[in-house]
């Protein structure tokens, strides 16, 4: 087998790196590798589980019976005959037959096949045993097994160079880069010992290249050897390349020679003894795999089936694909960020989305692992009978390249290649020239992302397969105790959010098209009130301002009602049925919020332009009080004169009319006060957390869940209006009515003060109606007009204003016209410019518009205007 050593995507393995990592397969070459696969969930076995006559198959991760006199290893991952007999058949894996040896020759071959008679002690297996140095011989030249093993010490002189080989059974000659560069069977310094070999310090590694008989000596190697193949490919991010005949195109190709074997658990991508790396070789396998079968298993948040703990499991395997054992992820097994335990665990708390980030020295880093650690994850669960399952969880490495093509960078799953072993740190493959070295390069598993996605329509929180996304990042070692890296691990949870985003569209479009009918009876309303019936530019303005109002209040329903929606259903459900939306599917409902903020904003600078372009009258009912002499100026005598009505108590009523300006219903320093003290004394903000926890407190030893937008939005908000609401029932029911009311306290002044609009305290006789809308007629309005123009002319050209007066006489000469004009019209005087008194309809009133039009009479509808304003007309000026 070649291979270039540099798989795609593995941009940190050196040629001397990889050469290590081969020849260490090549070690392991023993017995023979074959296969067998369809399901993406089987039973759960741990090697601890297997019977003492069981040993753990570590490919099929399953406990297979032992045959008779027959016993599992060491490991536990494979079977032996007993000390004292000897194999007399050998199909693979436990289909053995042992066969008892007579009493004269109780030791073992060490092929385990035939019984023989030791010249020293016994093993603990039963196999003969020689001092160091020497080989065992057990059979003559021609193959014939003696009746008594011989010890035989290995000539290691120049004329033979021989030494013991690995298995102690031969003496053969020495390696012959040992001969050729040291002129013996040691390699000692300076010359350099890596992967078996020795090599000259001055000299040059020999090219990476994997012979087609090591291939074959691999094709039919031991199930560790196997392993090993796995994770050399693993470490070179599973990268393959048609181009390059590398660890992947060698596995590949056993995997594709081995098709007619059985597989493991009827999985397709899954031989027998060899490792489950991928989901299939093509593209367009991804969303099958991750969206075609949910996990047979519910998940609840309350009630008696609550179910909230994913229990994620790990096959974990050394470098020389040992298996080492199963175990849980809980405790920081996946996590490189240091937390606590009870931090670390929750992590896999089901719908809890979780993120953790830190910086860890690379001193850390290579100290904790010096080795790759692979794992192989899977979710546990329990059956309706409550059988142990395990569903293999795949992976999707960023890293990955599909013939020099980075497929799983692609926001398209269809081009993803899904793949199944992980390692967080290989600070082996970025060793040269010695394995206890400090590494030129070190790999990192600095982004890993578990995401869940809920099944759509589920009733009884059903999930599809979890998805790991991890992303590698190759650090070049320069100083390790200064430098670091950023780890990130995140757990996610999604749903598809298609009827959401329908639901919400559909609501949108109802009420916004109500806004639209609401903005054009307002816009007609006013067109009314001002008498024009020409559709202009102002007009369309006008409705455009008044559906920017609108549209906002749609906006707010509409985002209030979704927030209320998600913290209720999230928060509230037993069997889980809905999840939050991920913090990029939230883009929509902050653009409907900004929308609302903006168009909310353009409405109240209409209301505040409208607001200070209102002229306001307060009519003095007071009557002058006798004559005084006064003089003359220029013709040297005195005139009487009527006494004029003090000005100061129009000004102390103006002033108070400016002081309840500011009165509401609502005290905003104590509005906001309580709504911080709800959210960060009494504990709401937490429901805002992207956990299932509704409880208002939080211990500081847990773990604190990042806030949803979408959440924060709906607690903060419904707060507000709930506050908002309890201080306006409160004014208008106790307080305004118990203790004070500034408004009607502004009414008593004005009777006090004789600003009344009458004598009595209603305007029509034995009624107490003090508030009324004005809708005048085009008379009214043009006298208005006329006397109202000489306020304004001193801001006009100067040719129009008078010479003999100042400005300030010409105000003072208007005030006293307005003031007689308009307590005369209010007075019934001016016949031809007259006014009733009316009622609203219902209808008029929930419309905002006025059937009837002020022709010839001017009218005053009762009780209208919130605020009393007495002595108050309006007038809107074009």
């Amino acid at each position: 087998m070649v291979t270039d050593g540099a798989g795609a995507g593995a941009a940190m393995a050196s040629w001397s790196t990889f050469s290590v990592a081969v020849v260490t397969v090549f070690f392991l070459l023993i017995l023979p590798c074959f296969s067998r696969a369809q399901t993406l969930s089987f039973p759960f076995r741990q090697p601890e589980t297997c019977g003492h006559n069981q040993y753990f198959d570590i490919s099929a991760l399953s406990c297979v019976r032992c045959g008779a006199n027959q016993r599992r290893d060491a490991r536990g991952t494979s079977c032996v005959c007993i000390p004292g007999f000897q194999m007399i058949a050998n199909n693979g894996g436990p289909d053995i037959i042992c066969k008892k040896c007579p009493e004269n020759m109780k030791g073992v071959t060490k092929d385990g096949w035939n019984c023989i008679s030791c010249p020293g002690g016994l093993t603990e297996e039963g196999k003969c045993h020689c001092p160091t140095g020497h080989i065992l011989v057990e059979r003559d030249v021609n193959g014939t097994v003696l009746s008594q093993a011989i010890c035989k010490l290995c000539d290691e002189n120049e004329n033979s160079f021989t030494v013991a080989n690995a298995l102690g059974n031969r003496c053969i000659r020495c390696e012959p880069t040992f001969i050729n560069t040291s002129r013996s069977c040691a390699c000692s310094e300076p010359n350099i010992l890596t992967g078996g070999l020795c090599f000259s310090s001055t000299g040059d590694f020999p090219p990476r290249v994997i012979s087609t008989a090591r291939y074959g000596e691999l094709v039919y190697a031991n199930l560790t050897s196997c392993q090993a193949l796995g994770n050399m490919c693993v470490m070179n991010m599973n990268s393959y390349d048609s181009a390059t005949f590398d660890a992947c195109r060698l596995f590949q190709f056993v995997f594709e020679n081995t098709a007619g074997l059985r597989t493991v658990h009827s999985v397709s991508f899954w031989r027998q003894n060899l490792p489950w790396l991928f989901y299939g070789d093509q593209l367009g396998l991804a969303p099958q795999v991750l969206s075609a079968t949910p996990l047979p298993t519910n998940f609840s948040f309350k009630g008696q089936t609550q179910n909230t703990k994913m229990k994620f499991v790990a096959a974990s395997y050394d470098v020389r694909g040992n298996f080492i054992k199963w175990q849980t992820v809980e405790g920081g097994v996946l996590q490189l960020c240091p937390d606590t335990e009870t931090r670390l665990n929750a992590a896999y708390s089901f719908g809890t989305t979780y993120q953790q980030n830190c910086e860890i020295p690379i001193s850390k880093i290579l100290t904790d692992f010096p080795t790759p650690v692979f794992y192989d994850v899977y979710l546990e669960y329990t059956d309706e009978n409550q059988h142990q399952y395990i569903w293999a969880v795949p992976v999707l490495n960023l890293n990955l390249q599909h013939n020099k093509i980075f497929v799983n960078k692609d926001s398209n799953s269809d081009k993803w290649l899904l793949t199944r072993r992980i390692f967080l740190v290989d600070a082996l493959s970025g060793r040269e020239n010695d394995l206890g070295s400090q590494p030129r390069l070190v790999r990192i598993a600095t982004q890993i992302s578990l995401s869940i996605h809920l099944v759509p329509n589920t009733k009884n929180g059903n999930i599809y397969p979890p998805l790991i996304t991890i992303a590698y990042r190759d650090i070049d070692i320069k100083d390790p105790n200064s430098q670091s890296v950023k780890i990130s691990f995140s757990v996610t949870y999604e749903m598809n959010q298609g009827d959401a985003h329908v639901q919400t569209d559909i609501a949108l479009g109802v009420l916004g098209g109500l806004a639209v009918l609401s903005s054009l009876l307002k816009t007609a309303g006013w067109k009314r009130r001002i008498g024009s019936p020409m559709i202009d530019l102002q007009t369309v303005m006008k409705f455009l301002v008044y559906y920017a109002g609108d549209l906002a209040n749609v906006f707010f329903i509409t985002t209030v009602g979704t927030g209320l929606y998600w913290l209720i259903f999230f928060k509230a459900q037993k069997s889980v049925s809905v999840l939050l939306p991920m913090p990029a599917q939230e883009n929509h409902f902050v653009t409907y919020v900004a929308c609302a903020f903006a168009l909310k904003a353009l409405q109240f600078l209409h209301k505040l332009i409208s607001q200070i372009t209102i002229d306001i009258f307060f009519i003095d009912w007071e009557r002058p009080k006798g004559k005084v002499l006064k003089a003359v100026e220029g013709e040297g005598g005195v005139r009487s004169a009527i006494v004029p009505v003090s000005i100061w108590r129009t000004y102390f009523v103006a002033n108070e009319w400016n002081e309840i300006q500011t009165v509401r219903k609502i005290n905003p320093l104590f509005q906001v006060l309580t709504v911080l003290f709800l959210l960060e004394v009494v504990g709401f903000k937490n429901l805002a957390l992207m956990d299932s926890s509704s409880s208002l407190s939080r211990s500081p030893p847990s773990y604190i869940a990042p806030y949803s937008r979408i959440l924060r939005y709906a607690v903060s908000t419904i707060l507000w209006l709930v506050i908002g609401i309890i201080q306006i029932v409160f004014f208008a029911v106790f307080y305004e009515r118990f203790i004070e009311d500034k408004i009607r306290q502004f009414v008593d002044l004005c009777c006090m003060s004789n600003e009344n609009l009458c004598s009595q305290r209603g305007l029509v006789p034995n009624t107490e109606g003090q508030t009324f809308q004005i809708a005048i007629s085009d008379q009214m309005r043009q006298h208005y007009d006329r006397i109202h123009e000489t306020l304004t002319r001193k801001n006009g050209p100067a040719r129009l204003l008078s010479s003999s007066a100042s400005t300030f006489e010409q105000s003072i000469k208007a005030y006293h016209t307005m003031n007689k004009f308009l307590g005369s019209f209010i007075d019934h005087v001016h016949k031809e410019m007259d006014y009733f008194i009316k009622d609203k309809l219902l209808l008029e009133r929930i419309l905002g518009v006025e059937f009837m039009e002020p022709m010839e009479k001017s009218i005053f509808y009762n009780g209208i205007l919130q605020m009393p304003v007495l002595n108050l007309i309006t007038v809107f000026k074009l």
